[in-house]
C-alpha cells in the first residue's frame, strides 16, 4: 500500500476510533483492536507481530490515579521542580547545545529556555525516561474506561511507527501514560512532529538529543507558538485592582493592564498591543504574573495549571530571570478540605468538574464567582475562611 494512502487511512482511523469500546473481556477488546488495525490497511503479519506480547499493566492504572504532587500549591510545587540539579544542568546544556538551539530558533522560533525547561521537567535531560512498556501502557489505558478516547488512537500511531521500524513493542519504554523519549511525546505527536535532525534516517527521541529538541520545537510551533513573543513575566501592582479581572480566561491588552497599575517586576512590559492575563496562583497576597499568548501553548503540552506555570517560569529562570517572589499568601486547603469545598460549591450549583481535591480551572472559576457573591476579594484562592463560609451557607 502506498505510504500516502496509508497515512490518509491512518488519520481516518485516529478520528473514527476516538470513541471506541473499552472494558469488558480483555481478549475480546484486543481482538477488536487487531481487527480494526487490519481494516485500516496493516497486514495480518504486522498486526500479529505488534500485539504478540501485549498485556495489561495494573501499575499503569495505579500511577494514573496517584498524581499527588499536583495537589501542592505553586509556592511549594515550583521550587520542588526547579531544583539546583535542574538549574545547573539546564544552564550547562544551554551552552553545550548552543549551536543546536540557534538552528532551532532560526527554523521554528521557539526559545531555548522553553525547550530546556520541558527537557528538564519531563526526564531530567533524558536521564529518567520511564520504565513502563509503552504498548502495554497505551493498551491498558485504552482498555480502562476512564479516558479511552485519549489513548486508543495512540495505539494505531504506535503501530504506524512500528511499521516504519521506529517503535519496538517489546523494548520501547517510557512513562506510564505512553509518552516516549527525552521530552515524553506520545506516538501520535511523534508521527506529526518527529524530526530526524541528526540525519540517521530515523526519529529517535530516546537517545538523539537533536531529534528530541527539534521535534519538541516543531510540535510547539504547530501548537501555535509565536516567535519572538513573551510567555510569562512577573509583575507588581501599584493600584487597587478588581480581582475578578484575574485568571487565564480574563484577557486585556498590556496597555490596559498598565493603566490598571501593572508594572514589570524586573523588566519592562512588552508592546502595549500584546494580549495578556493576570495570573495569581495563590491569590492576591501571593506571586503575580502576566501570561501572554505563548503561555497558553504550554497547556497543549500539559493540562495542569501548576505544571504549566512552573514550566513557563523555569524557562524564564534558564534565560536569566530571578526566582519569583512568593509573597505571603493565606494558608490554603489540604486535599480533604478541598474536596469538601468542591462538594459545597457543587451543591450551590457551581460547576467544579470532578471532586478530586485539585484546584483546577473549573474550581478556580467557581471559587472566584462565589467570592464575588459573598462580597469577598475574588482572587480564586481557597482558604479556611471561605470553606467555613460555604459550610455556613449550606446549614
Amino acid at each position: 500500500m502506498p505510504l500516502v494512502f496509508k497515512i490518509i487511512i491512518l488519520i481516518f482511523a485516529l478520528n473514527s476510533s476516538a470513541s471506541g469500546d473499552c472494558g469488558g473481556e480483555f481478549n475480546e477488546f484486543l481482538e477488536n483492536i487487531k481487527k480494526e488495525s487490519q481494516e485500516i490497511g496493516y497486514t495480518e503479519e504486522i498486526v500479529d507481530a505488534f500485539f504478540e506480547n501485549v498485556s495489561l499493566n495494573l501499575k499503569v492504572l495505579e500511577a494514573d490515579r496517584a498524581q499527588g504532587i499536583f495537589l501542592r500549591p505553586f509556592n511549594e510545587f515550583a521550587p520542588r521542580l526547579i531544583n539546583e540539579y535542574r538549574m545547573y544542568h539546564g544552564k550547562k546544556n544551554l551552552k553545550k547545545y548552543s549551536s543546536t538551539f540557534n538552528e532551532i530558533e532560526n527554523i521554528f522560533g521557539v526559545s531555548r529556555g522553553v525547550l530546556t525547561s520541558f527537557w528538564a521537567l519531563e526526564t531530567d535531560f533524558g536521564a529518567v525516561q520511564g520504565n513502563f512498556n509503552t504498548l502495554n501502557a497505551l493498551v491498558t489505558l485504552a482498555f480502562d474506561c476512564r479516558r479511552p478516547f485519549l489513548f486508543r488512537p495512540q495505539i494505531f500511531s504506535a503501530l504506524e511507527l512500528f511499521s516504519r521500524d521506529e517503535f519496538n513493542p517489546v523494548t520501547t519504554k517510557g512513562a506510564w501514560a505512553g509518552e516516549i523519549g527525552m521530552v515524553q511525546m506520545l506516538p501520535k505527536d511523534i508521527l506529526e512532529n518527529g524530526v530526524d535532525a541528526d540525519g540517521d534516517g530515523k526519529v529517535n527521541l530516546q537517545s538523539s538529543t537533536r531529534d528530541a529538541l527539534f521535534s519538541t520545537a516543531k510540535m510547539l510551533k504547530n501548537l501555535g507558538w509565536k516567535a519572538n513573543e513573551p510567555w510569562l513575566q512577573e509583575v507588581t501592582l501599584t493600584k487597587k485592582l478588581d480581582w475578578l479581572d484575574t485568571g487565564t480566561d480574563k484577557i486585556k491588552t498590556v496597555e490596559e493592564w498598565t493603566n490598571l497599575g501593572i508594572n514589570g517586576k524586573y523588566t519592562d512590559l512588552p508592546d502595549g498591543s500584546n494580549n495578556a492575563s493576570l495570573i495569581i496562583p495563590q491569590g492576591r497576597k501571593g506571586p503575580k504574573f502576566l501570561a501572554y499568548s505563548n503561555f497558553h501553548v504550554f497547556f497543549e503540552w500539559n493540562k495542569s495549571f501548576i505544571y504549566v506555570l512552573t514550566a513557563a517560569h523555569f524557562a524564564n529562570r534558564l534565560e536569566g530571570s530571578p526566582a519569583f517572589s512568593p509573597g505571603n499568601p493565606d494558608e490554603g486547603l489540604n486535599k480533604n478540605q478541598m474536596k469538601l469545598l468542591q462538594t459545597k460549591l457543587r451543591d450551590l450549583g457551581y460547576d467544579v468538574g470532578q471532586i478530586d481535591g485539585i484546584l483546577g480551572a473549573k474550581t478556580r472559576r467557581s471559587i472566584q464567582e462565589v467570592q464575588s457573591t459573598l462580597k469577598k476579594p475574588a482572587d480564586a484562592w481557597p482558604t479556611i475562611e471561605l470553606l467555613e463560609n460555604l459550610v455556613d451557607l449550606s446549614n
